[in-house]
């Protein structure tokens, strides 16, 4: 059986993106934009949450590389950066008891 040769770096990467991930607000988070890129407004409208906390879960997504965000006027919007990430979620989905 041939030995798999794992990469430290690129390990401690993805656990860092699945600690960004492990987090109730931020699984729902990637819920919904897995249905359909979304602003921070719409997000937080949709959370029942306030500006600032959406904010900051959305800052630790997107700087950990789970989220991507582009400007579309004053609004910026945010969308998964990859379509894997989307498995993920509907797993999580299939999974719970």
């Amino acid at each position: 059986m041939e030995k798999l040769h794992l990469n430290q770096e690129k390990l401690e990467l993805a656990a860092a993106k699945l600690r960004a991930i492990s987090h109730p607000t931020r699984i729902a988070i990637l819920d919904m934009l897995n249905d359909k890129p979304m602003s921070v407004t719409e997000i937080f409208n949709e959370l029942k949450m306030d500006q600032a906390s959406t904010s900051h879960h959305l800052n630790i997504l997107k700087n950990k590389g789970v989220l991507t965000s582009h400007r579309q006027g004053k609004r910026i919007i945010y969308s998964l950066k990859y379509d894997t990430i989307s498995e993920i979620i509907e797993c999580i989905n299939r999974c719970h008891a």
